[in-house]
């Protein structure tokens, strides 16, 4: 049984808005439109939009969620504890129909995530983490309260080749000359890339080693998939500083940043 009432709630919003995706994934009109940063917009992102809303509104925590009004930084700033959400995270993907979005809730404090849930609506694989840890389980599992079933993470993987996973839509020439760069502690350079924050996961499950973003996401993008695998023990650290990311910033756009 998962005891942390706030990860309960944020589990069946993100399955539940997955479940609104899905509805509309499975249609002939996605309803897309660009927003003003010439980046797609869906029926599904509004639909998940919603849908979260209606769980993480009766909790007691304010709500920033991309596809929400934007919130000026002089409200924001006073927020201690927050939901921040991507209710359709790799609308792209969604749009190519190769299934590796996904949704995103996190509840971050003092700038810190301190619970994340990452649902993929496809493959109905969940990972959720707080303070006891980060797991993997599906959402079968978790639905029929099959709760032995959720995976620890990180998982024990013997790899004979260093793994970096890279965006499938954004790979910048700075991402590519880091990873030439990079330590891969006498193994052959694996390449593989992914959608959303199944990025994160991944390095959180330590299937992939490394995941460089040079490149701009925002908050929303990442702050779930920061909870995955800050809880899994890995870290996601700004590049080069190498100071851990931080929300609710004043500008909601994140630095460069390495997850390892």
């Amino acid at each position: 049984m998962i005891n942390n009432t706030l990860l309960q709630t944020a589990i069946q919003a993100s399955t539940k808005a997955g479940d609104e995706i899905l509805n509309i994934y499975n249609t002939e009109d996605f309803g897309v439109e660009l927003k003003g940063d010439n980046s797609p917009l869906t029926k599904a992102d509004k639909a998940a939009h919603y849908k979260i809303l209606e769980y993480l509104e009766k909790t007691e925590y304010p709500i920033l969620s991309e596809e929400g009004k934007a919130i000026p930084f002089d409200e924001r700033k006073k927020w201690n504890t927050l939901w921040i959400v991507d209710p359709l995270d790799g609308t792209k993907e969604f749009i190519k129909r190769n299934g590796e979005f996904t949704v995103n809730i996190a509840l971050v404090k003092n700038g810190i995530p301190i619970l994340g849930v990452v649902y993929v609506p496809v493959t109905e694989e969940l990972f959720y983490a707080d303070k006891k840890g980060s797991f993997k389980t599906t959402k079968d599992n978790y639905t029929s309260g099959n709760f032995a079933a959720a995976i620890k993470l990180p998982l024990t993987i013997e790899k004979t080749e260093f793994v970096v996973v890279g965006s499938r839509s954004h790979m910048s020439e700075e991402t590519e000359a880091y990873i030439d760069k990079l330590d891969k502690k006498g193994k052959p350079l694996k390449m593989i890339s992914k959608g959303s924050s199944l990025k994160i996961c991944q390095v959180a499950e330590v299937i992939a080693d490394c995941y460089p973003r040079l490149g701009p996401t925002m908050e929303w993008d990442t702050a779930a998939g920061h909870a995955i695998a800050l809880f899994a023990g890995k870290t996601i650290n700004v590049y080069p500083e190498a100071i851990p990311l931080m929300y609710n910033k004043e500008n909601l756009l994140n630095p460069y940043f390495i997850v390892q």
